[in-house]
């Protein structure tokens, strides 16, 4: 059974900076492409990062330079570092996985940057 479990979010002030974690189960990780999206309220789900199973890298403009999205295949684990985080990143974070034509999604995790 496919299992992401998100970790990591929280409120945090303006500035400030969060790390979200996904663990990954009963997949082959390292053959995984990994994304992070957020759906804010209201909002339709939208993609933050993306790291390909190779470890290339792609970020939504709205993040980039003050988001990182990582992997650990020996953890089988994606990370996503968020630096000045500012009131307008707050949503639901989830983490996805997807190899070939099967998409996994986590259950959630919460950011809220106060202001």
């Amino acid at each position: 059974q496919v299992q992401l479990v998100e970790s990591g979010g929280g409120l945090v002030q303006s500035g400030g900076s969060l790390r979200l974690s996904c663990a990954a189960s009963g997949i082959i990780f390292r053959v995984s492409h990994m994304g992070w999206y957020r759906q804010a309220p209201g909002k339709q789900r939208e993609l933050v990062a993306q790291i390909t199973s190779g470890g290339f890298t792609n970020y939504a403009d709205s993040v980039k330079g003050r988001f990182t999205i990582s992997r650990d295949n020996a953890k089988n684990t994606v990370y996503l570092q968020m630096n000045n985080l500012k009131p307008e990143d707050t949503a639901v974070y989830y983490c996805n996985a997807r190899a070939g034509l099967i998409s996994t999604w986590g259950q959630g995790t919460q950011v809220t940057v106060s202001s």
